[in-house]
């Protein structure tokens, strides 16, 4: 009788080709930064050749890029925790503040999906819900790309916004909260047991627009898990089965995390701390008015380039992040 083929079985063969390409882009990546080292090579054996100081331009913005692509494959090497290669899943929560927060809610997401973009990410809305008047009090973002979940976990935290409020007719500056959770996607049907008297699983209508079940019926999924307090919700997919199956996956997945972490002190290294959405408790600050800057308090890494950070440039802290928790 035949042996049974290695891709018969759809999850190791999906694994398998996401680790494939995994390496594959590593390989890109290391070619690249070759490149990049024999390109400042030749043009300074040409600069010195020729004494040609009109060269040194060129080489100044070619060092430069081998310098970036060099330190991004660095950092790369940091995400070696069991879960660094996964996909993403990115929870923001509007806190003090009002619409103001619920528009920073919005203006966050936006970033995150830049981010993603620039990366070759793939970005989905697995859930949100509307401001009253602006932007989103939540939105739940599945972001699909090799270490994706590495690099974002730095983002967990309260993210706090200070600017002239455009929701204020007086014109006063106003400070805003946002909560951002950030999960691994696990691939893997976990082994973890959660028991019907221990949830409460509500349906209500997708917000979406568009579509031929959305707003029409109610598909949308969500779980509340009583012993740890933990609320997931999905209203993506195209069925109330298929949005069930994705929130017990996420569900299991931290609840799976939370055990893993169960005899160290605090359980901040998968989930984050636990803080109230408010003052005192920024991961980072994003100042527009009077002068713009944006600082990590955890790492005193700051950009005063606003604008460039809130359109996906986050890779500095990111970065910043991952070689402190690397030290």
């Amino acid at each position: 009788m035949e042996a049974p083929s290695f891709w018969d079985n759809p999850e190791e063969s999906q694994q398998c080709m996401k680790e494939l390409k995994g390496l594959k882009d590593t390989i890109q990546v290391f070619n690249h930064l070759k490149q990049d080292y024999e390109d400042v090579e030749t043009l300074l054996e040409m600069g010195y050749e020729e004494s040609d100081e009109s060269l040194i331009p060129e080489i100044a913005a070619a060092l430069a890029t081998f310098i970036k692509d060099f330190e991004e494959l660095r950092i790369s090497t940091l995400l070696s925790e069991e879960y660094d290669g996964e996909n993403a899943i990115l929870t923001l929560h509007a806190g003090a503040g009002g619409t103001e927060s619920c528009d920073w809610a919005s203006m966050l997401c936006r970033m995150y999906q830049r981010w993603a973009d620039k990366k070759g990410f793939q970005v989905t809305m697995l859930d949100f819900l509307d401001g009253e008047e602006a932007g989103l009090k939540s939105v739940t973002l599945e972001i699909v790309g090799h270490n994706a979940y590495g690099y974002l976990k730095s983002e967990r935290g309260v993210h706090r916004l200070v600017r002239i409020s455009p929701f204020n007719a007086a014109g006063k500056r106003q400070t805003s909260f946002v909560s951002c959770d950030v999960m691994p996607d696990i691939e893997e049907d976990l082994d973890i047991e959660v028991a019907d008297d221990d949830i409460r699983i509500d349906t209500y209508r997708s917000s979406g627009a568009g579509g031929q079940h959305i707003n029409k019926t109610s598909s949308a999924i969500r779980i509340t898990h009583f012993p740890t307090g933990i609320v997931v919700q999905c209203q993506n997919e195209r069925s109330q089965h298929m949005n069930k199956d994705k929130a017990m996956k996420m569900l299991k997945a931290k609840l799976y995390l939370l055990k893993q972490q169960e005899n160290k002190e605090k359980e901040t290294d998968i989930r984050g701390e636990i803080k109230e959405i408010g003052w005192g408790s920024q991961i980072r600050s994003y100042v527009l008015q009077p002068y713009t800057m944006v600082k990590d308090h955890r790492t005193n890494v700051e950009s005063g380039n606003a604008a460039a950070v809130l359109d996906g440039d986050i890779d500095l802290f990111i970065n910043g992040y991952l070689k402190l928790i690397s030290k």
